[in-house]
């Protein structure tokens, strides 16, 4: 009990000189502003004294000007300024300095219009003698805000410190608390304040609270199309893709088929290339000038609208459907599928009331996933929309087309609608039935139950669709060497040696900014999922549900977010690098957490508890033990995040500046402008980059002695 009274008394008194410190610097600091204020005005005040009256209000709009001589003229450039000045408590001292040619400041402000001012006395000389005296009212709105801003600095430092001292002084294990004080204030001011900021716009525009931006929304015929628009587009693509990922998956885990790696191969690719990348083979292939639909088939088909979209989503996102496929079939016990045919069900009714029932709640999740994805996709209804308006290219435009950020928000928010409401729809089906069906020891064989002619049939469909995607990758390359695509097919190189000068600061703007986040969001991620995998603490639900957020919230909603609260004080950070890195962070962090949390389940907690008892620290348990032993998540956490960092468009879009270009941007540039070789090039040069940090990524699971397995013959 000494020794805590004794904590607390030390912990006050540190406090206490911190205190008084911090107020010492913030005074002095205010001080120096404050000398430096007034210098300024004193300059500024003297240039006015001697400007005439009129150019005063064209040069200086922003000064008010009350002005009298001694012969009993008077000006004053807004109604009420002569009673407001009079009025004032030092008013007689500061004309008596102007009498003597003194500039005098008042050391009282005064509030016109709901603003504050600061009153300046200037003399009015002609002929080396005041004829007058100038009053000028110069807004304080900035200097006051600069004090605000100041003061609030110091109370954030003054808490961090407080929070962080006491930590350290009465918390058994400070590194944790630490990491949990940390990650609670990421979030709040990355997640929470964001959102809550793109809410608040859309009912407060101009400081009063309002419904009228939702009205708008929510009655114009232009705005509830593209919602209608983008529904439809979803659950199209979500149908398709599921449909073509559920073949794909029940293929390689439920038939005896050979190359199954192959078929993982392609049906894994599309997730790791640029969005852009199959839009603009499609458009190659089966646009205007596209090589199937005008060179040979000559036809005048228009690739732009809904078909085009629906094809190049489920091209782009039916392996979403694939990998959720896959572990659920593999999960199936095989014994039911067996016990069903044993007892005379024909293959079809085997699979339609074993296989396909069982597989239902992972149909279901693919179907949200990719539905989720669709509506909230944004690279490829801006190349290939046409008139086919959605939310999420709506949304962009309203932002940087209009300038209106209410709306563009209020857009962007009106997506999560139906990804909530698929969401709570999926859990209410799967909810009603059990699917559990391992609960003892399961199978170790797999009964395939296709007959031989369906299994070529569909392996038929799967080649084919592997085929075209090789089509569609190959066309990106070829486009490489093409002239003029859909003009002149001579084969050149002077599109890469272009296209690679005047892409070179986008492609290494985004490698850059990708590499940096990519550490970032492998190690925070790492933490978080220890945290939630082994902590307990107050406020963990809510915190998880928090970290998982950005991974249900659309891409523009988050990009139209960080612009509305990051281009503000206390954080500017609209247009600087640290914004898009962050975003990267955050974007991807739901992955890398939910990795982190299933590898750490699978991993004994008596091996750190063994660490501890022979002294080690948290810290020190957490590098040598935790993070080797959970690798392959780290290692997928980063291969993830610079994946999505380098092929982002929905987020980023609204964050680039002049400064920090991105190279998706630069692609969709070139498509626009018809210079589908330029285009080509960085996107193979951007796959090809992608590939190769992901291929040494992969080495190094590989290469990990703590995960390595020795095969042992009896």
């Amino acid at each position: 009990m000494e020794q805590r009274n004794w904590k607390i008394i030390k912990y006050l008194v540190i406090l206490s000189v911190i205190a008084g410190l911090l107020f010492w610097v913030r005074t002095t600091v205010r001080n120096e502003f404050s000398r430096s204020m007034r210098e300024n005005l004193l300059r500024l005040s003297n240039s006015i004294s001697m400007t005439d009256t009129v150019a005063i209000s064209e040069k200086f709009p922003d000064v008010l000007i009350y002005k009298y001589d001694f012969d009993g003229n008077e000006y004053e450039s807004g109604s009420g300024l002569k009673d407001l000045v009079r009025e004032l408590e030092d008013f007689a001292y500061g004309e008596e300095h102007a009498l003597y040619e003194e500039t005098y400041i008042s050391s009282y402000s005064v509030k016109y219009e709901g603003k504050d001012y600061n009153v300046v006395f200037t003399p009015v000389i002609e002929d080396y003698q005041v004829v007058g005296i100038m009053v000028q009212l110069h807004s304080a709105q900035d200097y006051v805000k600069l004090l605000r801003t100041l003061d609030n600095m110091f109370l954030i430092l003054f808490a961090l410190f407080a929070v962080g001292f006491g930590v350290a002084t009465f918390s058994i294990d400070p590194v944790t608390t630490y990491a949990i004080i940390v990650t609670f204030a990421i979030v709040i001011v990355f997640i929470v304040y964001p959102l809550y900021e793109a809410v608040r716009l859309t009912f407060v525009r101009t400081g009063t609270f309002s419904f009228d931006v939702w009205k708008v929304i929510l009655t114009e015929k232009g705005y509830l199309k593209a919602f209608a628009n983008s529904v439809l587009l979803g659950s199209i693509t979500a149908t398709v893709s599921t449909f073509i990922g559920f073949i794909f998956a029940f293929l390689v885990t439920r038939t005896s088929i050979k190359g199954k790696k192959f078929i993982s191969t392609f049906a894994t690719l599309p997730v790791i290339s640029p969005p852009f990348s199959l839009t603009l083979s499609i458009i190659l292939l089966f646009g205007s000038n596209g090589l199937i639909t005008k060179q040979l088939l000559k036809l005048n088909w228009d690739i732009y609208g809904l078909d085009g979209l629906v094809i190049a989503q489920t091209m782009g996102m039916f392996p979403i459907a694939y990998l959720t496929m896959v572990g659920v079939l593999e999960a199936i016990d095989s014994t039911l599928e067996e016990a069903s045919m044993n007892l005379g069900a024909s293959r079809w009714k085997v699979f339609t009331t074993v296989t396909l029932s069982l597989s239902l709640p992972g149909l279901l999740s693919s179907w949200l996933l990719v539905f989720t994805n669709s509506i909230a996709d944004f690279a490829n209804p801006l190349m290939l929309g046409g008139k086919f308006n959605v939310l999420s290219v709506t949304a962009y435009l309203e932002v940087t087309g209009m300038n209106r950020l209410d709306r563009g928000a209020a857009l962007s928010l009106l997506l999560l609608l139906p990804a909530l409401t698929a969401f709570y729809l999926q859990r209410y089906v799967v909810n009603r039935k059990s699917y559990v069906t391992v609960t003892g020891k399961p199978s170790g064989r797999i009964v395939e139950i296709v007959s031989p002619g369906t299994r070529r049939v569909l392996t038929v469909f799967v080649y084919a669709m592997i085929i075209f995607l090789i089509g569609l990758y190959s066309t990106i390359f070829m486009g490489c060497f093409v002239k003029n695509w859909g003009v002149d097919y001579t084969f050149t190189t002077a599109n890469i040696i272009e296209a690679l000068q005047r892409g070179r600061k986008a492609l290494t703007d985004t490698t850059f900014l990708a590499g940096v986040a990519m550490p970032i969001a492998g190690v925070f991620s790492m933490i978080v999922a220890f945290l939630f995998a082994r902590k307990k603490f107050p406020g963990k639900k809510l915190l998880q549900g928090a970290v998982l957020l950005p991974f249900a919230i659309p891409g523009t909603l988050i990009g139209i977010s960080y612009v509305i609260a990051f281009n503000k004080p206390p954080l500017i950070l609209v247009g600087t690098a640290a914004i898009i890195v962050i975003n990267y962070v955050i974007r991807e962090l739901p992955v890398g957490v939910e990795g982190g949390i299933a590898t750490l389940k699978q991993i004994d907690p008596s091996i750190e508890e063994a660490a501890q008892n022979l002294g080690a620290n948290p810290q020190t348990v957490f590098s040598t033990i935790i993070l080797p032993l959970i690798r392959p998540a780290f290692i997928s956490s980063l291969s993830y995040t610079f994946v999505r960092a380098m092929t982002a468009v929905s987020a980023v879009v609204f964050l680039i500046s002049a400064k920090w270009y991105h190279i998706t941007m630069q692609i969709y540039n070139f498509s626009e402008n018809l210079r589908f070789g330029f285009a080509s090039v960085l996107s193979s040069v951007l796959i090809i980059i992608i590939l190769v940090v992901f291929g040494l990524l992969r080495l190094l699971v590989r290469k990990s002695e703590y995960l390595e397995k020795n095969i042992v013959q009896q």
